[in-house]
């Protein structure tokens, strides 16, 4: 499948851990994991987006193809519509953002996100999602919670533990049980460049202020999201200076 296109948004400045991209794991920084895992996709046209001059020059480094964006975007969608802004994408080119802090993150997903839009020209967006099966991740805020329709569409996005079964949610160490199933949400997107002209007109929403989740100022605008459901969720995320040491292990794990 090479019918679609791939940006790796990287910024420098993380609130919680600063200059994120450019962390060695390996020997190797991430954002060089991140875009190797796009390589294998054997798709062409990939470009890393940032907002940082050093990212810019790594990136460059290792042969990536690098735009420079604004840094007053708010999140990684609205970098992407500049990115296709820039390069004069057509509207119905189809993006998957690989987020430049998952350097674990396997071909298939890559793939399977996008292949959500190509089978679906309804949907503006598309994404991914895994069954939760311990209590402890469902009350996780730092876990985004979704609910799908019939149709596999997204209705809503939340840190909060969605749906709520009123009288059969039950919590414990190990596992939960309810009627309906609860997912968590996979942080990868795959976008229209015809949706992403629209988000970059679009105002900030309440909910997707209150939520910190950018996903929901499109679905607040009537943007439908396809989400496919795997089975596992994808390699560990870096989100905090202990997910380095973890990513790090399970990186040589697979090297060796």
């Amino acid at each position: 499948m090479s019918n679609y296109k791939i940006v790796i948004p990287a910024r420098y400045g993380s609130s919680r851990l600063p200059g994120k991209p450019l962390i060695e794991l390996a020997g190797k920084p991430m954002i060089q994991h991140v875009y190797e895992r796009a390589l294998a996709t054997g798709i062409e046209d990939i470009v890393v987006a940032t907002d940082d001059q050093r990212i810019f020059d790594v990136a460059k480094g290792f042969g990536a193809n690098v735009v420079m964006t604004s840094v007053d975007h708010e999140n990684g969608t609205e970098r992407i519509a500049e990115v296709a802004a820039k390069l004069g994408w057509q509207a119905d080119d189809v993006i998957v953002n690989v987020q430049g802090d998952e350097p674990l993150i396997p071909r298939e997903l890559i793939e399977l996100t996008a292949k959500g839009l190509l089978d679906n020209p309804q949907a503006g967006m598309a994404s991914l999602c895994t069954p939760i099966r311990s209590a402890d991740e469902a009350f996780d805020p730092n876990a985004v919670k979704t609910v799908l329709d019939n149709s596999g569409f997204a209705m809503y996005f939340s840190r909060a533990p969605i749906p709520w079964d009123r009288d059969l949610y039950k919590h414990g160490q190990d596992e939960i049980t309810q009627l309906a199933p609860v997912y968590r949400h996979i942080g990868m997107y795959g976008y229209r460049v015809s949706f992403l002209q629209e988000y970059a007109k679009m105002e900030m929403t309440a909910l997707e202020q209150a939520e910190c989740l950018e996903q929901l100022r499109a679905l607040c605008y009537g943007v439908k999201i396809h989400m496919a459901v795997i089975d596992q969720p994808p390699g560990h995320g870096v989100d905090t200076q202990e997910d380095v040491a973890r990513v790090e292990a399970q990186i040589q794990a697979l090297k060796n």
